[in-house]
């Protein structure tokens, strides 16, 4: 194949309504759809569908979202139909789009980024590893970057956008029969709950504070964040902005710790401008600083508190994260699907009482039951013949966990 040639990929492309209408039909009664999008997102706060990709067992296509008057309504009852399986691969971003533009979360449905993880491939495993295990091709990523809200679109970015769907077809087959035989379907299942929930997709503008980073606060400095972040959300998303394009977190921040009470004081405000202070935003902000001001003391957020673990259980938190890294080996799981740095320190710190995911459910089976264990002096870690195993201790130290 000559360099600038399209690769030979089988699929085709649909501008007219009519033709993902009859596409669409052709899938009635498929057992899965595997499904991608290419989005724009530099310069707006939703995401501007650009192409969505479907493939069924024997057919797919790219659907040209932009071209004029194109109808989408067969794709979406096609995400609406329980019988109908839709596979993604780290498909969030993806599933955050059709929320947006229905309303509803895509279900049922297969991601297979999560299950690669269920199934021992490590953390976050991309695309083209496992295109590259499950179907033996190169994925050719030139294109990844390109504008695809350009048009008209160039064959080589058909191909790459119909790569996508056409070669998930076999990760997915090949999974699937993996989850099976290994027995872990209801493992996925329980991590599916989350990217499913439509609780996921409609954030509270209120809790946007949350996802600033932000270092020691007073409640009072966090309430006030918490009003101008909400604001600022609300505001971004009726504009159809990214955040940073109306305000930035560092302003947020500054406003926080300072309270401007009039616009003299919020124009001074690094990175505000006097001309949004003195317009109807900057009377927004102070309405919202005022919000934060008059709330009373004991309905302010409270800074989040980091454990301090005694110092001599660190080398206890140690010895779990490597009980950790043994038993994602052991049964050949992601780690960062069993637990996180955070639950192995509260788990040395409280054992039983610790409330983390790691302590429940299938992670339980695989690590948590273990992690107490080797707390009370049941196990031990011990190097055989060039390899680390837990073996039971016999002496069981007195004392409590």
């Amino acid at each position: 194949m000559a360099k600038g040639d399209a690769p030979s990929v089988p699929g085709s492309l649909l501008t007219t309504s009519a033709e993902v209408a009859e596409f669409c039909e052709s899938l009635r009664g498929a057992a899965y759809v595997t499904v991608d999008t290419e989005f724009m997102r530099e310069s707006t706060y939703w995401p501007i569908v650009c192409l969505v990709q479907i493939a069924g067992p024997d057919s797919a296509a790219a659907i040209d979202t932009m071209a004029p008057g194109m109808d989408l309504a067969p794709v979406l009852a096609i995400f609406s139909d329980p019988n109908v399986l839709k596979v993604f691969h780290a498909g969030r971003q993806d599933i955050e789009i059709f929320h947006h533009i229905s309303g509803r979360v895509p279900a049922p449905v297969f991601d297979t980024q999560i299950a690669a993880m269920v199934c021992g491939f490590g953390d976050s495993v991309g695309y083209e590893t496992l295109v590259a295990k499950f179907a033996g091709v190169s994925v050719d990523k030139s294109s990844r970057f390109t504008d695809w809200a350009a048009r008209p679109l160039r064959p080589q970015q058909i191909a790459y956008a119909l790569a996508d769907v056409v070669h998930l077809r076999v990760v997915y087959e090949k999974l699937e029969r993996r989850l099976a035989k290994s027995g872990r379907v209801d493992w996925l299942q329980e991590e599916l709950a989350t990217l499913t929930g439509t609780e996921t997709y409609e954030a509270d503008p209120r809790k946007a504070y949350l996802r600033i980073r932000t270092r020691a606060m007073s409640p009072r400095v966090l309430a006030i964040l918490r009003e101008v972040a909400a604001w600022r959300e609300e505001e971004v998303q009726r504009r159809d902005l990214p955040r940073n394009r109306l305000l930035r977190d560092e302003a947020l921040l500054e406003i926080a710790h300072h309270a401007p009470r009039d616009v003299e004081e919020l124009a001074r405000t690094r990175g505000l401008g006097r001309r949004l202070a003195e317009g109807d935003s900057g009377q927004q902000i102070l309405a919202a600083v005022a919000r934060g001001l008059a709330l009373p003391d004991a309905e302010c957020p409270q800074p989040p508190q980091k454990r301090e673990l005694p110092k001599e259980r660190g080398p206890v938190t140690d010895l779990l994260k490597v009980l950790l890294k043994l038993k994602c080996t052991e049964f050949d799981v992601a780690q960062k699907l069993v637990a996180s740095a955070e639950d192995v320190e509260v788990i040395a710190a409280v054992g039983e009482k610790a409330d983390v995911p790691a302590l429940h459910g299938w992670r339980r089976q695989v690590f948590g039951e273990d992690a107490l264990r080797l707390l009370d002096g049941q196990i031990a870690l011990v190097a055989r013949k060039g390899q680390l195993v837990a073996l039971p201790y016999p002496e069981r130290p007195s004392g409590d966990r």
